[in-house]
């Protein structure tokens, strides 16, 4: 993909077998956006906003990890279709991991926003709300 679409930080490609990247879905860091594109002649991308992810996981399955892969958890507030977005099987995870922690820092700082900042709104899947502890 050209550079020009959009200025990216980061691009890599989902890896498969052996950690060869052969399939058609394809990652980018930005500096306010992970934008994830999949397909091949139909194309799909998802976007999501740095500033909205509350938590962050580094998955390293014995599978990825002997071709030096991993998978990257992100946990994204108030974001309906993607509340949770999954980087799987890519290279050098522990400093994409940075990259994606240091933009998300900057667009926090640029937006004026922390942690606390984010709570409220709709629960993630599978959250309790305080009303369902009297059902309990």
């Amino acid at each position: 993909m050209k550079k020009d679409l959009f200025d990216y930080i980061w691009t890599d490609k989902k890896r498969t077998l052996f950690g060869l990247p052969l399939s058609f879905t394809r990652y980018f860091l930005t500096e306010t956006k992970f934008i994830t594109r999949k397909g091949f002649l139909s194309v799909e991308e998802d976007e999501l906003e740095l500033y909205k992810v509350t938590d962050k996981k580094l998955v390293m399955p014995f599978g990825q990890r002997i071709f030096g892969c991993a998978t990257i958890v992100l946990h994204v507030r108030n974001d309906v279709d993607t509340p949770v977005k999954e980087i799987k099987s890519i290279k050098n995870a522990r400093k994409v991991l940075e990259m994606i922690d240091k933009q998300i820092d900057m667009n926090r700082d640029k937006y004026n926003i922390r942690g606390r900042d984010m709570y409220g709104g709709e629960p993630h899947h599978g959250e309790m709300e305080f009303n369902d502890y009297d059902q309990m």
